[in-house]
């Protein structure tokens, strides 16, 4: 059969089902994502480092097996965030100072996807360590935004998020620490799921034990985020926190979608600014909702606390992780990351001490709150993608922000207590780029926040414009 630009079209859910009845292979799939990526990736810069022959290997490999022996992914492809080791495959952090490193020892999510079905073809562009809402590196440049590609793709998964949107991936893997699924779901039209800690186990790491940082999934629609998260969840020795395998869950939650009961929303968790056309776009959505008979309730936690705990757990977590890189390759390294390690380092015991404290209270307040709702909804960025060229968002409504990651608060307040975070599209600006949504649920409540995502996402299927993203049009 070879390349078909018409799979690039369908859903990981219908690949995967066509995958298991023999009719497509997996190298009938890596022969149409290097077709489609000569292409698309000139121009989007979303996968810069491709694995294409290794991915044919396994391929081979896996057809070498029964249909029904394959995995719950079944031979699907699935690009990794360039934050993540893949045994013999360029590695860089998206940092000049692991430019030409090539690990001999592939992550655990990366060796589970592979032993679940999943074939790595390529790794996704990222900033520099994750650093930042926005993917440009010194190592591969900027990531385009496939809506408009004058404009940011978001980050930290920004690589993942842009090939999700111009028909460059079925499924990714992605992380977040401080909105990095959410922000580049946001602002590509995709879906990005943030779970809960120790969901999806990956190691080893050099910070084990810090659990604000985790790996998810992006796909297109909730159906196929769940898939992914399946693929992706396990035991695993090399995690502390490993929930272990969910079985096949998700996704059995997804198709069986149910409404919530009462919805907690507010636009902007009250910390932090919200561009009037965001807020326009996300009180439609809502509108809409209501419309449709979900009960919502302009409401939302005291999450104002979160803020300089976020700010301070995250300098330690940078100084923790990254001070030995500040020593030696200090010229290497964006001022970004250099002012995170050095706040990181700066900090006394009080402070830590004080910023723990309040996530502990917060966590239990926020748990408190979400008794009384299902679902907690708002916008997933208080931006819509902004021109390429800026390092970050420094100002939104009149308001001036102090630090690159100041912007982002309506994210990682978030991340503080622990909720599971799915971000998915809820509409568009006047001149066609994407917003939005977050809905987050009870802690460990992926299965149920799954669920009801999914008939928000029924309720909210119109939102797409007539046109699609500008690299689509031009590569029809």
């Amino acid at each position: 059969m070879a390349a078909d630009a018409t799979l690039i079209e369908k859903t990981a859910i219908e690949i995967v089902d066509l995958l298991r009845r023999g009719a497509i292979s997996p190298l009938d799939l890596v022969d149409t994502l290097e077709q489609r990526l000569a292409v698309v990736e000139p121009a989007i810069n979303a996968l810069p480092t491709l694995c294409l022959e290794r991915a044919r290997d396994h391929a081979r490999r896996l057809m070498h097996r029964d249909l029904g022996d394959r995995g719950p992914l079944a031979g699907l492809p699935i690009p990794i965030k360039d934050l993540v080791p893949v045994a013999g495959v360029r590695t860089t952090f998206g940092s000049p100072i692991f430019a030409d490193f090539v690990p001999e020892d592939s992550e655990s999510i990366v060796t589970r996807l592979e032993a679940r079905g999943g074939i790595v073809y390529a790794k996704s562009n990222t900033p520099e360590f994750g650093a930042g809402g926005h993917t440009f590196n010194e190592v591969f440049g900027t990531t385009a935004n496939p809506w408009n590609t004058a404009r940011s793709a978001g980050g930290s998964s920004g690589g993942a998020a842009a090939a999700l949107a111009s028909g460059c991936a079925w499924l990714a893997q992605g992380s977040d620490l401080g909105g990095s699924l959410r922000i580049p779901a946001s602002f590509c039209g995709v879906v990005g799921l943030r779970p809960s800690p120790g969901r999806v186990p990956s190691g080893p790491d050099s910070h084990p034990y810090e659990l604000m940082t985790v790996e998810g999934p992006m796909a297109r629609n909730v159906t196929d985020a769940a898939l992914a998260l399946d693929a992706m969840t396990g035991r695993d020795e090399t995690v502390p926190f490993a929930t272990g395998d969910s079985q096949g869950a998700f996704l059995a939650a997804a198709c069986n979608p149910r409404k919530p009961g009462r919805i907690a929303f507010s636009l902007d968790l009250g910390v932090t600014p919200v561009d009037p056309e965001v807020a326009a776009v996300v009180r439609g959505a809502v509108a809409t909702l209501e419309a449709a008979g979900f009960e919502i309730v302009e409401t939302g936690p005291d999450l104002a606390g979160a803020v300089e705990a976020f700010q301070v757990l995250r300098a330690v977590s940078y100084a923790v992780g990254k001070a030995p890189l500040l020593e030696q390759h200090r010229d290497k390294l964006k001022p970004e990351v250099i002012w995170n390690i050095e706040k990181g380092l700066a900090l006394d015991g009080a402070a830590v001490i004080a910023a723990q404290r309040e996530q502990a209270r917060l966590f239990h307040a926020t748990r408190e709150f979400m008794d009384g709702f299902d679902l907690l909804i708002c916008p997933a960025t208080i931006v819509p993608p902004f021109p390429a060229e800026e390092r970050y968002v420094t100002a939104c409504n009149g308001v001036a922000f102090e630090t690159y990651i100041d912007w982002m608060a309506i994210t990682w307040v978030l991340t503080v207590v622990s909720l599971p975070v799915l971000a998915m599209p809820c509409g568009v600006t006047e001149d066609g780029l994407p917003v939005g949504l977050q809905v987050a649920g009870r802690p460990g409540g992926e299965v149920e926040l799954i669920a009801m995502s999914k008939t928000i996402e029924d309720t909210l299927c119109d939102w797409r414009p007539e046109t699609v993203p500008e690299l689509v049009l031009r590569c029809a």
